[in-house]
């Protein structure tokens, strides 16, 4: 239940799981860490939190490792994946420092242990930390290779009983093509998963849609760029694009 505060409406959404891209923690670059941008996103988890929303978060780690089949042929696919996951957990451990520091309890769970650093993932500990109001940073993707991070935030949505997964991206929803190179896309406010699927979309990984689809996760798609926009997505108002279930459904 949402621990809004009485005099506030209470939220359509009070248990979301953020899936955002490791870029927004490198800024303008993309690369490495950008203190401007960390304090940023930082402080939009915390207007969620005083909101009476606890939300989840799952980052990626492409402001430090993109895979390496392209300019390092030598790195095996399951190798390059291991190496993304430790760049989701320095991106979780770090944006966990910038909650503290704002008063926010946090919390990082990894999908490989590493007990020195953050705790090992367990779904009964990681439902505990959020009943108990804790922000809960998931790092380290699913734990095994050939999962994306988009794979690693369905999952964990589902398992620790999310009402919402919200993707932030560096546009604001779904198209139907590519809105940068085509200047007449058309973007979509409502789409099934069958809709997406059917039109081959990237709005995340097959598996991360199949996962939602077959246990009616709602997904939001927005951009992060527009400062209040994941709590006015939790706040049930029209943001984005709602990936919603199959009529038939």
């Amino acid at each position: 239940m949402c621990a809004a505060r009485r005099s506030a409406a209470r939220p359509t959404f009070c248990r979301p799981l953020l899936k955002l891209s490791g870029e927004v923690l490198g800024g303008p670059t993309g690369f490495g860490f950008d203190r401007t941008a960390l304090e940023t996103s930082a402080r939009e988890i915390a207007d969620l939190v005083k909101a009476g929303i606890t939300p989840s978060l799952v980052l990626g780690g492409g402001n430090f490792f993109r895979g390496a089949r392209g300019h390092l042929p030598a790195v095996r696919r399951h190798r390059a994946d291991f190496i993304g996951m430790l760049a989701t957990v320095m991106n979780a451990l770090c944006f966990a420092e910038h909650l503290h520091d704002l008063g926010i309890p946090a919390e990082v769970f990894s999908a490989s242990r590493m007990d020195s650093l953050c705790t090992f993932y367990q779904i009964d500990r990681a439902r505990d930390a959020l009943a108990a109001g804790t922000v809960c940073l998931f790092a380290a993707g699913t734990g095994a290779p050939y999962f994306s991070t988009d794979s690693a935030a369905a999952l964990r949505a589902i398992e620790v009983g999310c009402d919402v997964l919200i993707k932030a991206t560096k546009v604001d929803g779904v198209y139907d093509a590519d809105p940068v190179k085509n200047p007449r896309a058309k973007k979509f406010d409502r789409i099934t998963y069958s809709e997406v699927l059917r039109r081959g979309l990237g709005v995340m990984d097959l598996v991360a849609i199949t996962l939602c689809r077959e246990n009616r996760m709602p997904l939001i798609v927005l951009s992060m760029a527009e400062p209040g926009s994941i709590l006015r997505a939790c706040q049930g108002q029209p943001i984005g694009t709602r990936v919603i279930e199959d009529e038939s459904n």
